[in-house]
């Protein structure tokens, strides 16, 4: 579809939402929630032009979050930038058991972070703990360093635990790992807002898409405190040979799941 105009030229009246010309471009370009995406636009538009040229990015393509510059995510507001990992509403039941299991954590690590949304959620949750993130990408680190911040959060680049202070070592109650794991074979399958838009170490997991959860695992015991837990989201196919993994790793391995939305989280506490 062309760019929008401000007068959204060839729209047909007989559309559904031809009389708003933002909620016609933007289901002519197939987003489901037109009107409600329209609305969270003119919100963080300053000006007519720059709604235009929102619309006109959404239209191309470009995931909501990108363009409207941040993400809902357990009831915070994440600031996100482009080609950063988009956080899944899902992921909040990850964040909902590792709460549960951990209020009086001390120290909790959010490990893969993508935009830092786990490591601040979890933050704002537990009552303000020591906070640190990872991530290999660097436009990850930068823009997790903004929503940590606010919790005095600390965000560090590399690879896995490689990133991470030695400190830390025996002493996390908490490690969030929001591992990528499609199949490398599947990320193609992907729809295209994810696949043309995020960054594929977010999103390939490897020949069978645990090859990252499996690394956590094995080394996750050494960074844990006693009774401290690792929590990784997975899909329902994956979920049995996760749970094995984190056993083999000597972790109390179990699975959690809501149907509701469709999330499947591996839980694994240290003796």
């Amino acid at each position: 579809m062309p760019p929008l105009s401000p007068d959204v030229p060839g729209v047909s009246p007989d559309v559904p939402g031809a009389a708003d010309p933002m909620v016609a471009a933007l289901r002519s370009a197939g987003c489901v929630f037109a009107e409600d995406e329209a609305e969270l636009i003119r919100s963080a538009a300053r000006t007519p032009d720059e709604a235009a040229a929102m619309v006109d990015r959404r239209v191309a393509g470009l995931p909501l979050e990108h363009v409207l510059g941040w993400a809902e995510f357990h009831g915070l507001r994440v600031s996100l930038d482009p080609g950063v990992f988009v956080p899944r509403r899902r992921t909040e039941f990850l964040v909902e058991q590792a709460v549960a299991l951990a209020r009086g954590a001390s120290v909790v690590v959010d490990l893969c972070c993508g935009s830092g949304a786990v490591g601040a959620a979890l933050a704002a949750s537990l009552g303000g703990p020591e906070l640190h993130a990872a991530d290999i990408d660097p436009a990850a680190v930068r823009c997790a360093r903004r929503n940590v911040a606010p919790f005095a959060g600390r965000v560090h680049e590399g690879d896995l635990f490689a990133a991470l202070p030695a400190t830390l070592r025996g002493r996390v109650d908490v490690l969030a790992a929001n591992v990528p794991y499609v199949p490398t074979d599947e990320v193609g399958l992907l729809p295209s807002e994810a696949r043309d838009h995020e960054p594929l170490v977010a999103l390939d997991g490897g020949a069978d898409g645990l090859d990252l959860a499996r690394r956590v695992a094995a080394e996750a015991p050494r960074w844990l405190a006693r009774g401290g837990c690792l929590l990784i989201e997975t899909s329902e196919r994956q979920a049995p040979t996760a749970v094995e993994a984190f056993a083999r790793a000597g972790l109390i391995a179990r699975l959690a799941v809501s149907e509701e939305r469709y999330a499947n989280v591996v839980i694994g506490v240290k003796p």
